[in-house]
């Protein structure tokens, strides 16, 4: 059992609860829920797209605009299907399929033993189909499974408009190759020099056999990444370079450090480009997680990309004149992972008033609502008329500033308080000149800690102001 500050016994989190709450307080929503979803698919609602947008924002400011060796781009979801044979995916984008004997319902086999408490790191299909029916493994309606096979999960349609003359084309599985792709594109339009990167923040598409625990086993993800060109002689040095900015970067979120993991990926369980992979695992209400990781990918794209594509993709050292191959370093982010690791860390419950709460500990930074305005009673125009006033200049320091009149001060504080928003401002009589001393002032609320403060509203604005810079 955990305990919170004051040493009081606390129920521990569960992903139950936090999918409710993300449910509840428009955060993510189950996709096309009015008929009946389809597996693997979510919508951000109001407050998840704005959480989202400011990770991404936080992610894109650390990792590109504040650094003068990384190149951000948007390459396209639609690629020449060359791409994937150069890649390797049409081969190597595999998972273990099974299916039940009898209803043909597809379950991972690797799951399938995970389950049952049998790590499947480094066994072949036939080992996995030996295994399911050794510990006698039957699918959740009793039945048997066929042999294992390995089942690519590219998604695949086609482009073009005349029938029979359609070009095969493939929902991009990673966001990497369109960075490699455009390598030459931005060597000849930036002229780096090594080390660089590119980066981007995109979708990518994988057929899940089996979709779930929410967010993360998905067909539809947002990945944060960047390929970071290397000499090959500086790979280790650059390697733990990258890691020790990964926890710079949780650091940054709030995370602690027991909060991650670090995990060496075996060489049997490593992708097929990757020389060393390290995964990082965030501590969520179902146990440890894979949150990010970092690849050392070698020169296997861009050799591959030179051999298919007949394009020199060779870096010319300005210096000497070298030509060479850049080897590369990916550090790879997963944001539906990080929004909701986001999440979890900063569920808090407790008691304020004697009446026990729930509030989002969100960094007024992450935080959907930076500051909620409050007229204390909506049928009083005059205290309406001031509270938009103050809105709109709060809203000068950052748009998210929200309104809200509806019920007692009471239930509109826990309101703000289950979305995180720091703080809350009041508008009384006292705002108005009922007590001279305290005209044009406004009660601070503050989220965490329940206290209220007499403010002027420029006292107010320079407080949202320097939280935010």
């Amino acid at each position: 059992m955990e305990k919170d500050s004051e040493n009081r016994a606390v129920e521990p989190l569960t992903l139950d609860t936090l999918v409710a709450l993300a449910k509840r307080r428009g955060f993510v929503f189950a996709g096309s829920e009015i008929y009946g979803g389809l597996a693997g698919t979510f919508d951000y609602g109001p407050l998840g797209l704005a959480l989202k947008k400011n990770i991404e924002a936080l992610w894109w400011k650390q990792f590109v605009d504040m650094r003068d060796d990384m190149f951000g781009i948007d390459s396209a979801i639609l690629m020449n299907p060359k791409v994937w044979e150069a890649s390797g995916h049409t081969t190597t984008f595999n998972d273990p399929l099974v299916s039940d004997v009898k209803t043909g319902k597809r379950y991972r086999a690797d799951n399938l033993l995970e389950d049952a408490g049998i790590d499947p790191t480094g066994m072949t299909l036939a080992q996995m189909g030996e295994a399911l029916r050794e510990n006698g493994i039957k699918s959740p309606d009793g039945n048997g499974f066929t042999e294992p096979q390995q089942f690519n999960m590219m998604f695949k349609t086609s482009a073009g408009s005349i029938e029979g003359g359609e070009i095969p084309v493939y929902l991009r599985p990673e966001t990497a190759q369109g960075m490699f792709v455009n390598f030459k594109n931005i060597i000849d339009s930036y002229h780096p020099k090594l080390p660089f990167g590119i980066a981007q923040i995109g979708r990518s598409f994988r057929n899940e056999i089996a979709p779930r625990e929410f967010l993360f086993r998905v067909r539809e993800l947002e990945i944060m990444e960047f390929e970071y060109f290397i000499r090959e002689r500086d790979w280790e040095q650059l390697f733990e370079l990258w890691r020790a900015e990964f926890h710079a970067w949780f650091a940054s979120l709030g995370f602690e450090t027991e909060d991650i993991k670090e995990i060496e990926v075996e060489a049997s369980d490593r992708a097929h480009y990757s020389k060393r992979t390290m995964d990082f695992y965030f501590k969520y209400p179902n146990g440890y997680k894979e949150i990010g990781g970092i690849a050392y990918r070698t020169d296997f794209d861009l050799n591959n990309h030179i051999r298919e594509s007949g394009e020199d993709l060779q870096y010319l050292d300005p210096e000497t004149n070298e030509k060479f191959v850049a080897h590369v370093i990916e550090p790879t982010f997963g944001l539906g992972r990080h929004l909701l690791a986001v999440l979890a860390k900063a569920y808090t419950e407790d008691e304020l008033g004697g009446e026990k709460r729930v509030y989002l500990k969100l960094s007024p930074k992450l935080a959907p609502i930076k500051a909620a305005v409050f007229p204390l009673l909506k049928n009083k125009p005059e205290l309406v008329a001031k509270a938009q006033e103050v809105r709109a200049t709060l809203r000068k320091v950052h748009p998210a500033i929200a309104w809200d009149d509806n019920g007692n001060i009471g239930k509109r504080y826990r309101r703000q308080d289950e979305i995180g928003t720091p703080w809350c401002v009041t508008i009384d009589f006292d705002t108005l000149g009922e007590n001279p001393e305290l005209t044009d002032t406004v009660t601070l609320r503050n989220r965490d800690t329940g206290e209220q403060e007499r403010l002027t509203i420029e006292e107010v604005a320079e407080r949202i102001r320097t939280a935010l810079a």
